[in-house]
């Protein structure tokens, strides 16, 4: 995979979990994000982490910690455009830090999707419910990202309506699940037997 740069978004507020910095929450033994890494690293070329607090946390997986450009928690598009600012890559792609199943072919698929269809962004799709975080974007969308963020808009499908677009289908709906709750973590700690 060359020139790709993998940006894990661990920049939120982890408000459904009790306010908790998600990305650090121990499951299965580990740090969330490190399970979210693990699977990301072999896609791509590079890895930046955007993290609003605990960066000293962040940095202990030896890949550099961004942060918003804009104050107070301003959600996933923040984090793109930060992503966007910093890659050395044309292609960028994104993944939440909650999502510690990810499929390994994720970058893979989203790739030929997007340069088949010629598009500016690719997003993962399940049973037509798209995953706007699981993207893979062209670094050139950064202008367009930062003018629409300087409106006050921070919807992330608002802005990918301008963009030349395409939707990759997923079977694996599970490899998407997001962890938002203490009870959502309970449930996934013991693997399926």
């Amino acid at each position: 995979m060359s020139g790709i740069t993998g940006i894990v978004l661990a920049g939120g507020q982890g408000s459904r979990m009790g306010g908790v910095d998600k990305g650090l929450v121990a499951f299965r033994g580990r740090p969330l994000v490190a399970h979210v890494i693990e699977r990301l690293r072999p896609q791509v070329d590079a890895i930046l982490v955007n993290a609003n607090r605990n960066p000293e946390g962040y940095a202990a997986f030896s890949h550099p910690v961004i942060s918003d450009e804009i104050e107070g928690f301003a959600g996933p598009l923040a984090g793109f455009e930060r992503g966007l600012a910093h890659a050395q890559t044309e292609l960028v792609a994104t993944v939440p830090c909650d999502s510690p199943f990810l499929p390994s072919d994720l970058v893979a698929r989203l790739r030929a999707a997007l340069e088949a269809q010629s598009a500016d962004i690719a997003i993962a799709r399940t049973s037509g419910q798209p995953h706007p975080v699981f993207c893979l974007m062209r670094r050139t969308v950064q202008g367009s990202l930062r003018q629409f963020l300087a409106t006050g808009e921070r919807k992330i499908d608002r802005w990918t309506a301008t963009l030349a677009m395409v939707e990759v289908p997923f079977d694996d709906e599970a490899a998407f699940a997001n962890i938002n709750t203490a009870g959502e973590l309970a449930a996934l700690e013991r693997p399926a037997t």
